[in-house]
């Protein structure tokens, strides 16, 4: 009967089916491992290969926004700057209407002004003329007594030294020239003319005598001492005379109808 013992120290010897056993188990673990280590790699690689061949995408909305805004500044702005030009439009109206209106208040004032002294003056040379016609000094009253006295050719020239002899005593100017040149260009020397066509004669003052007076100058204008018929010729001259230097300075100034 055989023995079935073993000997201490000794192992069992491998059979060639065991060892390849073994070695099996070694691949298939082997293979674990590495299978296990890679997935984690090459899915890294993959995804990173997707990413860098996927497209790059860009939304759009946030530029139009950042275009809008934009716009919208803009827009404000040049809002803003025709709201300060409309402003600086309508000051500029408001102070340039205010200007035309000081203007035309200055003009006015003016104006009133100068009708004023237009006014005074007229008044003072009335007075004046009034005061030659009516205020008389004693030496006056002599001094037409003189000249009532005196002795002149009845012609014009003799009309004319006799007026300038009354003119010389009431202060009213002229000279010889002067009434000379008007009794000819008015009259032609004709104490008894009449002017029957202008537009006093239309109305009814025809102007008459040397110097051609209407009737109302001549009555406004009479030199107390002459005669109040207006075709005497020294009362016609010389009241004319007196009307001239109120309106004109003098008859000497007179050189067209008057």
């Amino acid at each position: 009967m055989t023995k079935n013992t073993r000997t201490p120290g000794h192992s069992p010897k491998l059979t060639k089916v065991r060892k390849l056993s073994f070695a099996g188990v070694g691949a298939l673990g082997a293979a674990a491992l590495a299978f296990s280590a890679a997935p984690s790699h090459t899915q890294t690689t993959t995804d990173d290969a997707a990413i860098s061949a996927a497209p790059v995408a860009f939304s759009q909305h946030p530029i139009k926004n950042v275009q809008a805004r934009l716009t919208d500044q803009l827009a404000g702005a040049s809002l803003k700057t025709q709201a300060i030009a409309a402003k600086k439009a309508a000051a500029d109206a408001v102070e340039q209407k205010a200007a035309e209106a000081a203007a035309k208040k200055a003009a006015d004032e003016a104006a009133a002004k100068k009708a004023v002294a237009r006014k005074a003056a007229e008044n003072v040379r009335t007075v004046q003329a009034a005061s030659r016609s009516v205020q008389r000094p004693a030496i006056e009253t002599v001094a037409l007594k003189t000249v009532a006295t005196k002795s002149y050719a009845n012609n014009l020239d003799g009309w004319i030294r006799q007026s300038l002899d009354i003119m010389k005593r009431k202060g009213i100017p002229g000279s010889y020239n002067g009434l000379h040149r008007n009794i000819m260009r008015e009259s032609s020397g004709n104490p008894m003319a009449i002017n029957d066509w202008d537009i006093n004669a239309i109305n009814g003052i025809p102007s008459k005598g040397l110097l051609q007076v209407i009737p109302p100058t001549f009555k406004a204008y009479h030199v107390p001492g002459t005669s109040w018929n207006i075709y005497d010729p020294v009362a016609n001259i010389t009241a004319a005379c007196n009307y001239a230097a109120d309106k004109y300075g003098s008859m000497d100034n007179v050189n067209s109808a008057y």
